[in-house]
């Protein structure tokens, strides 16, 4: 697996020092420069909330696929090992990945959290 703290943190700090160096033009709130709101709009909290089900539920079928080829396979109704290396090589790589996402996540939301106000 590869580790992305190391490029993560650059860019963060790549961003960070960009936002901050950034000129503030008289007249203009600099907290109304189109940066995202904390809370964001509803429709784009249901749009994650729909990906991040979507994902899932796509996970859990590749883990069912999985556990159905290797019980095909055991049974002897299926004689193609490979196959069943396959799906069971997609249902790890998407779990590893799912789980890779949810630990960014929440890594993101300690931050956010531990943010001063």
């Amino acid at each position: 697996m590869v580790n992305m703290n190391a490029n993560v943190s650059g860019i963060s700090n790549n961003m960070k020092a960009i936002w901050e160096s950034r000129p503030v033009q008289p007249g203009i709130n600099p907290d109304s420069s189109g940066m995202p709101k904390v809370g964001g709009s509803d429709d784009k909290k249901a749009d994650f909330a729909n990906a991040v089900k979507s994902y899932v539920s796509k996970v859990d079928g590749l883990q069912q696929t999985s556990n159905m080829s290797i019980k095909d396979l055991l049974s002897g109704k299926n004689a193609d090992i490979t196959s069943v290396v396959s799906e069971v090589a997609k249902a790890d790589i998407s779990f590893k990945l799912l789980v890779g996402v949810r630990n960014k996540l929440i890594e993101a939301y300690k931050q956010t959290m531990n943010m001063p106000l």
